[in-house]
């Protein structure tokens, strides 16, 4: 078994496996048609280059430096070559408004930004302008008059500066002093409920991620020849550490998504052993899967309710002997053309960033799809524990901690987190500091408790927690949740803090509605279809079926149909695909409260 080695920052990390690895493919990305690669060397040799010139530009040790980028091999090169020049990452997200730039610019004090292409450049230059710290703007795709300035802000071609500069990648390494303890990057968490605030998260934080996550594939899958499909925001804590440093840990290669229109196809092109990935992305291929296996008729329906049938029963502790003969049969035709679409070689896809329905990961394990649920978040690098085969899989926890990482649940049945991968708190905010660590332990706002083997079981976000005028205590993430898996339901909230009851608010989802629209003979103008009776009672029919499964406390009494989708756009979601509570009150509030006075 490969032996995983204790490092003293992110950066010798990189080049050790550079010099490891040499002229075999590492970074690669769909161009004129056809996938190609960066070699180990090859990605070296820039990093060493780029981070020379940074400190050519005037860049010193602890300098902030912003980076405005889509997925792409430039993304992980630039981030190395900042923390190789002694610098510190500030990723943002390419979502941001202009708005959004500025704080982060004001808030981080970067003095210089690498930004991708002209169209993320738009909106981010007049804050770089009306920045007086911020210096350099260095552009991956260079700018029509190349070198210039925008405002007393120097403009930079990223390929030249590369070029200028005599590649001394030992020199580079060898310069990499760093400890664990030193500051790594600065990472905004995505505001649900404000003001992003940064997120101090140092070398050994991320390394510890990345040894606890590595101990993971070696003893319960086996640790070889990985490779790896990048399409979250690599901006995003849990993308950063899971889909573009762990794999360096692991000495993998990172595809580069085309995007999520092309995601399904990439992950057939590109064969991936690990993904890292999101509960809303399965939610939508269980819908996709379900509804394939429909148009193809009667048997393969059949086949699929087997699957299904006795998945659930290995799940819940083995296959009863009448049952394994069609386990056989499922194995050797049904189970293979669905991993077909996933690639063949999948060891593992590692939900985070938000619930998984415990329905959605059974789905899966019925048809052979290893799906570990993670927990994490931004100030715990973002790692915290993950679904364990060795330990058992169980979809409703979150498996046990990683490595040295300590958890206890305090009194009121917070989860804390102390070890290694906690931050050294937010930037330039000790007040906030001062709430979130105490004692050493991160106080996490999730409720939960450990289970008979140690995993963990999350129950809600503290804050997120609904209490009824009563006292009753309700978990909106799992009405939600289970809203979310009708085939008519694309987003849903739920609302009642200090009411009597839930209400909720739907978004329809889109197939579903132009279906039932030409089932229907309706014209599809979602402005007469939310206000349509018969549409309406077709979506409540979804949602008393939810409810059938709710405890009383639980069930969604009344409902309104949203406008439009919850989107990064309108900023009703946050970049990594959670619902920002307080934005959607802001614009529904008052439609909610009136379903309380009918």
């Amino acid at each position: 078994m490969r032996q995983l080695e204790h490092f003293p920052n992110l950066v010798t990390m990189f080049f050790a496996r550079a010099r490891e690895q040499g002229d075999a493919p590492f970074l690669w990305a769909k161009r004129q048609g056809a996938w190609r690669p960066i070699s180990w060397n090859e990605a070296a040799d820039k990093v060493a280059r780029l981070a020379a010139a940074l400190k050519r530009l005037g860049l010193d040790k602890g300098d902030r430096v912003m980076l405005v980028s889509e997925n792409r091999p430039e993304w992980l090169i630039s981030d190395l070559a900042i923390m190789a020049a002694g610098c510190v990452t500030v990723p943002t997200y390419t979502t941001n408004m202009e708005r959004d730039h500025q704080h982060i610019l004001d808030d981080s004090g970067a003095r210089a930004v690498i930004v991708s292409t002209q169209k993320l450049a738009k909106p981010l230059l007049p804050a770089t302008v009306r920045s007086s710290i911020c210096e350099h703007v260095v552009m991956m795709e260079a700018p029509p008059s190349g070198q210039g300035q925008a405002g007393n802000v120097g403009m930079h071609d990223w390929s030249a500066l590369i070029e200028a500069e005599a590649a001394d990648v030992e020199g580079c390494a060898s310069a990499a002093d760093f400890r664990r303890e030193d500051l790594a990057c600065i990472i905004y968490t995505s505001g649900t409920g404000g003001a992003p605030r940064g997120v101090m998260q140092h070398h050994g934080a991320i390394l510890h991620n990345i040894e606890g996550c590595t101990a993971l594939i070696a003893e319960d899958f086996g640790w070889g020849d990985e490779t790896f499909l990048s399409f979250l925001p690599a901006s995003h804590a849990y993308e950063h550490t899971g889909g573009q440093l762990f794999p360096i840990g692991l000495g993998a290669q990172i595809y580069y998504s085309e995007g999520l229109e092309k995601l399904a196809s990439n992950i057939e092109e590109v064969r991936p052993t690990i993904m890292v990935v999101v509960p809303r992305l399965f939610e939508v291929l269980r819908q996709r899967i379900l509804k394939s296996v429909e148009k193809q008729g009667a048997f393969a329906s059949y086949l699929l309710r087997r699957a299904l049938a006795i998945g659930a029963k290995d799940y819940a502790g083995s296959i009863p002997l009448l049952d394994r003969p069609m386990d056989l049969f499922l194995a050797k035709t049904f189970r293979p053309k669905v991993a077909a679409r996933f690639g063949g070689r999948i060891k593992a896809m590692v939900s985070g960033g938000a619930p998984l329905n415990p329905e959605v990961g059974i789905f899966f394990h019925s048809l052979g799809i290893t799906l570990l649920q993670g927990y994490g978040q931004t100030e715990a690098a973002p790692v915290i524990s993950c679904n364990r085969p060795r330990v058992g899989l169980k979809m409703d926890t979150v498996g046990p901690p990683l490595g040295n990482t300590e958890v206890r649940i305090a009194d009121d049945g917070e989860i804390l987190v102390r070890g290694e991968l906690v931050m050294h708190g937010y930037w330039r905010n000790t007040a906030q500091t001062e709430r979130t660590l105490v004692d050493g332990w991160l106080h996490t706002g999730d409720v939960g408790h450990l289970d008979e083997k140690g995993r963990i079981v999350i129950t809600d976000r503290k804050k997120d927690i609904i209490v009824l005028d009563k006292g009753d205590n309700v978990a909106p993430q799992k009405v939600e949740g289970m809203l979310t898996l009708q085939s008519e339901i694309l987003q849903a909230m739920v609302v009642g803090d200090k009411r009597p009851y839930l209400v909720g608010l739907i978004v329809p989802d889109p197939e579903w509605s132009a279906d039932w629209c030409a089932s229907n003979r309706r014209s599809c103008d979602f402005e007469r279809m939310k206000t349509d009776p018969d549409f309406v009672r077709a979506l409540a029919a979804a949602v008393d079926r939810v409810n059938a499964e709710l405890s009383v406390i639980e069930k969604v009494r009344r409902f309104i149909v949203a406008d439009e989708p919850f989107t990064v756009e309108n900023e009703q979601l946050t970049p990594s695909i959670k619902i920002r509570r307080h934005v959607i009150k802001a614009v529904y509030g008052e439609r909610l409260d009136a379903l309380y006075r009918k």
